[in-house]
């Protein structure tokens, strides 16, 4: 028998599924002290962007199932899987270190956990996303989280995006996520980020699982990102 986790208030336990094919997507959010001010500011204002989007579309709103795993002064759980619609963007605050590959493993956990959920119901579901945004570099032991993000994705386990703010480490993403070209936040365009990611997610879910949907660039020339290693 498996442990039961310990019950945490602050957190709402993951939703009940909805019969739809599911479109797993976790966020997994640096809020150590270097964000502080204006970066967690709209990096909140991003949030609640990226929920308005979803929650406007129907499909995606049955199909989407969002988590977020934020790491700063420890590695938390802000968001259990959940739809849009039950969807509450948290309010995020910064401090504390970033250890980042404890927060990996946390968010890389939960994706296998729901997987399985979905089939012990019998759900077909998506290639799930992990979106990774980060300000700065890793202060724990990241790298074996890194080789166990490139062999499960590289296994198509799982997509894994990074996106560094102003002042992250270009080359430890690289690494990271050998995979994908990492991208670099045009300013703190945390906005137009999320409203990017909330389109792909609604173009994915009005696909079919195993189909591949072309996504916007977002290092065009009115993109949020460009590409800086």
């Amino acid at each position: 028998m498996e442990d039961q986790k310990p019950f945490n208030p602050d957190v709402m336990p993951a939703s009940p599924l909805t019969g739809e094919p599911q479109c797993p997507c976790v966020l997994l959010l640096d809020v150590s002290g270097s964000m502080q001010g204006v970066p967690i500011s709209e990096l909140n204002a991003g949030l609640v962007q990226f929920k308005d989007e979803l929650v406007a579309d129907a499909l995606a709103t049955k199909r989407v199932d969002i988590a977020i795993v934020t790491f700063g002064e420890q590695v938390s759980v802000a968001t259990d899987f959940t739809h849009a619609d039950t969807f509450m963007p948290p309010t995020l605050s910064a401090n504390g270190y970033t250890p980042m590959g404890e927060a990996i493993n946390k968010a890389l956990d939960m994706i296998r956990d729901r997987k399985e959920s979905y089939k012990q119901q019998g759900l077909a579901y998506y290639r799930p996303w992990v979106f990774l945004i980060t300000d700065g570099a890793p202060t724990d032991n990241w790298k074996p989280a890194a080789d166990r993000v490139n062999k499960e994705d590289s296994e198509s386990r799982f997509s894994f995006f990074c996106v560094g703010v102003e002042g992250a480490n270009m080359q430890i993403l690289q690494d990271i996520c050998k995979s994908r070209q990492p991208l670099k936040l045009k300013g703190l365009r945390f906005r137009d980020l999320f409203l990017w990611l909330s389109r792909s997610m609604i173009s994915v879910s009005k696909s079919k699982p195993s189909q591949t949907v072309p996504l916007e660039n977002p290092t065009g020339p009115t993109g949020w990102a460009e590409i800086k290693v």
